[in-house]
């Protein structure tokens, strides 16, 4: 039987959602090719955006949109040109299910805002969907467009409608998970993303404290993921900035971002007069990204905005590292003072968590042990592998028997 798969996102690219929706992918093809029961197993039609390179998945059906010139470099979070690609979206899906009426599909997946549009389909061709929910769209679209709130209400009621005529929600966290059950869903399954560290190693990230002109006996604090304003970097750079004239041992590293946003934030520093100690090394392929973690002492997560928990989180705790966040649900759903230095997201507090780990390395040790061991049982791809094939085992059990037989038929 077929589903179909919506992820409004460039794929595939290195970052947060694909990286997830990739890992989604991989579990769910992995049924058609087991040998189980034939009402277990799956062939996916993946529609994404038009961006992205290509991978082979097995058993996933890939398609794209077409979108004109203008649409390009489609960046992460809500924006004018993502509005425009849902739109060019929403016309491609109603085309694959009218164009699969004969053999319909028995569920939509649906990421983030595609929920709105498999709410439609649903209302027109009585196909269920899952709302696969990365964020609070509603409360998203506001941080970004302070004047949506006057239609805030409208906003949260379109997103209620949604939760409640999916046939399940499947959060990454447990802030969404709340949000959801407010929302009246009829099931909750959380679904948290895993730690994407491997035993790999990389040439040029085992040369990092070469390239950024570091002794063996300094103290490498560290992020990895994008600049956008959500992520708190201000708050990062701002707190090195009371650390780095106490501490000249100390250097800054953040790995990733885009050339505009690196570019600005080397000028920021250069101002502060710390770029001697701050290194935004820009965007680096994820094959290298654990080889980069581990060569840190010290991995930041200074989140300022949000709920849901970076994926990053799970990466950092399995490396065995000491961890530094900002007390905020969006880490502390995952995070305890046990496994991570928690500061308030204000510059004096943050810096002061980042002196205390340098001037502790005992400190950093047991946090880093601890972070590791919760890690290996809670947030590796086996564990995720299992609870998406329960969660798809149970929601299959809930879709009709009349449309089940329909797809098991063709």
């Amino acid at each position: 039987m077929k589903i179909l798969f919506l992820a409004p996102q460039p794929f595939f690219v290195e970052r947060g959602t694909p990286i997830a929706v990739k890992l989604a992918l991989r579990v769910l093809a992995s049924r058609s090719n087991a040998e189980t029961d034939p009402a277990k197993k799956l062939e996916i039609d993946l529609l994404t955006y038009h961006e992205g390179r290509p991978i082979d998945i097995a058993g996933v059906n890939h398609y794209r949109i077409s979108a004109p010139r203008i649409l390009r470099n489609i960046g992460p979070g809500i924006s004018l040109q993502k509005v425009l690609c849902d739109l060019i979206f929403l016309v491609k899906v109603m085309q694959l299910v009218w164009r699969n009426r004969k053999a319909p599909y028995v569920m939509l997946h649906a990421v983030e805002e595609a929920v709105f549009i498999a709410l439609l389909v649903k209302s027109i061709f009585g196909i269920p969907y899952i709302y696969d929910m990365d964020s609070n769209l509603a409360g998203q679209a506001v941080e970004k467009w302070a004047w949506l709130r006057m239609v805030e209400p409208a906003l949260r009621w379109f997103e209620r409608v949604a939760v409640r005529c999916s046939l399940a929600v499947v959060p990454v966290c447990d802030s969404l998970a709340k949000i959801a059950v407010h929302y009246g869903s009829r099931e909750v399954s959380v679904l948290r993303d895993v730690s994407l560290l491997t035993e790999e190693t990389s040439n040029s990230a085992a040369l990092l404290r070469q390239e950024i002109g570091a002794k063996s006996t300094d103290v490498v604090i560290m992020y990895i993921g994008n600049l956008e304003a959500y992520q708190g970097i201000d708050l990062l750079v701002e707190s090195f900035d009371k650390v780095a004239g106490d501490c000249p041992q100390a250097h800054l590293v953040v790995v990733g971002g885009a050339p505009e946003h690196v570019a600005s934030y080397r000028d920021v520093c250069s101002k502060l007069g710390i770029a001697a100690q701050c290194h935004f090394i820009g965007a680096r392929p994820i094959s290298e990204i654990s080889s980069y973690i581990m060569q840190a002492d010290i991995l930041a997560s200074p989140r300022t905005q949000g709920n849901n928990t970076p994926m990053k989180v799970y990466s950092y705790l399995h490396s065995g590292r000491a961890i530094i966040a900002t007390k905020l649900e969006t880490n502390t759903q995952v995070l305890s003072a046990s496994v991570a230095e928690l500061r308030d997201p204000v510059a004096d507090d943050f810096a002061k968590g980042i002196l205390s780990l340098i001037a502790d390395p005992e400190k950093r040790r047991v946090l880093g042990a601890n972070a590791k061991r919760l890690a290996e049982e809670r947030y590796t791809f086996e564990v995720f592998t299992k609870r998406l094939n329960l969660t798809y085992d149970r929601l299959l059990s809930l879709i009709s028997p009349k449309r089940l037989a329909q797809a098991l038929s063709k």
